[in-house]
């Protein structure tokens, strides 16, 4: 017997992993959100992933990082984590070297996170399913 389940909506996004000279990874949170996640957003026409990855880093956290600099490090499928009924579809990125950021455009906070402490529990589904247990690994 097959069960069927109501449609999602889905997403396409990309996100960068960024890290500061402690190896924290940069989260932030957007206006309106209760989630931390990733910089990064929805690619505007005719952009490649790592150029939206790029230009989103840019507006939201203030890092200048040129798409052919970025490093693939996965696409996953998760929920998304402030869209009732939403996947998203989410190609990360990683950007070499150690950054600082500051919070603009829709960005209400910034917080460093240790990968060695105790996770807190407002991570996005895609961070804490996907990104973070592959990052534990290396």
């Amino acid at each position: 017997m097959t069960q069927e389940h109501p449609a999602k909506d889905l997403i396409v996004v990309s996100a960068v992993c960024v890290y500061d000279r402690s190896g924290r990874l940069l989260t932030v949170r957007k206006r309106g959100t209760d989630k931390f996640m990733h910089p990064g957003g929805k690619p505007e026409p005719g952009e490649t992933a790592a150029q939206a990855a790029s230009r989103e880093l840019f507006e939201e956290v203030g890092i200048v990082i040129g798409p052919d600099a970025l490093e693939l490090l996965g696409t996953w499928l998760a929920v998304a984590a402030n869209e009732a009924a939403t996947d998203i579809e989410a190609t990360v990125f990683t950007a070499p070297g150690t950054w600082e950021a500051r919070p603009s455009a829709e960005i209400a906070e910034i917080r460093w996170l240790d990968l060695e402490a105790e996770l807190p529990d407002d991570l996005a589904p895609l961070l804490t399913d996907h990104v973070l247990p592959l990052l534990s690994q290396k």
